[in-house]
């Protein structure tokens, strides 16, 4: 049951990276590092698979190995957060149009304190 539980998580956590790959507020790389978690609970296959995905394996393997962070992806959640702070601003009324800005800079201010590779 415990197995089924992480490996649904984890395919969970793909969906919710893969659509964060298109919407600003949504992380991409955090919610393939949750996968990579689940999965090496669950299914050491699908996590040697994301392990050595091209465009996130590297991602996964510094966080993995070393907790690091690249300054490039520092960057582009930094531009993310700004984007979806903006978007709340014009699109929704106060107090909720200052929540994205919030929860970006609480974000914000733990990824610019990671490690860089």
């Amino acid at each position: 049951m415990k197995r089924q539980l992480y490996l649904a998580a984890g395919w969970v956590s793909v969906g919710l990276g893969t659509v964060g790959i298109f919407l600003p507020i949504l992380p991409t790389v955090p919610f393939m590092i949750l996968a990579a978690f689940c999965f090496a609970r669950s299914s050491p296959a699908l996590e040697a698979k994301l392990m050595n995905h091209p465009k996130y394996g590297h991602h996964l393997v510094a966080w993995r190995e070393k907790g690091v962070v690249s300054r490039r992806a520092k960057w582009s959640a930094t531009t993310a957060f700004l984007a979806s702070a903006l978007i709340g601003a014009l699109t929704l009324s106060p107090p909720w149009s200052l929540l994205p800005a919030a929860v970006g800079l609480v974000c914000g201010t733990w990824i610019w304190r990671r490690p860089e590779a």
